[in-house]
């Protein structure tokens, strides 16, 4: 298998992040359609467990692979420069986010 360039493993960890992201949005949108009214305190417990799992899952989806790099390779700068391209494509993905939410307003 051919190598991924550096910027190509950022866009694919930010836009992992960002479809992760997206799918929780529609969880927490649609919560009470899909699971019913929370009277109770299960509700907001549920919520912060979610949040907790989340927090996890994009650790590692935004760093399992910097780790490997700084970890197992020992390349530092390699590791540093991905988290930072990762970083660059999550703020595109934002900025284009934003700008679609203005235009079709």
């Amino acid at each position: 298998m051919k190598k991924l360039s550096l910027g190509f493993v950022a866009f694919l960890q930010a836009a992992g992040l960002v479809v992760y992201c997206g799918l929780i949005g529609f969880i927490i949108i649609n919560g009470e359609r899909l699971f019913g009214p929370m009277l109770n305190f299960l509700g907001p417990a549920l919520f912060l467990i979610l949040f907790v799992i989340s927090a996890i899952i994009c650790a590692l989806i935004f760093g399992t692979y910097p780790f490997i790099l700084f970890w197992e390779h020992k390349d530092t700068k390699k590791a540093l420069r991905l988290v930072a391209y990762t970083t660059g494509w999550l703020i595109f993905f934002v900025l284009a986010f934003l700008s679609a939410l203005a235009i079709f307003r």
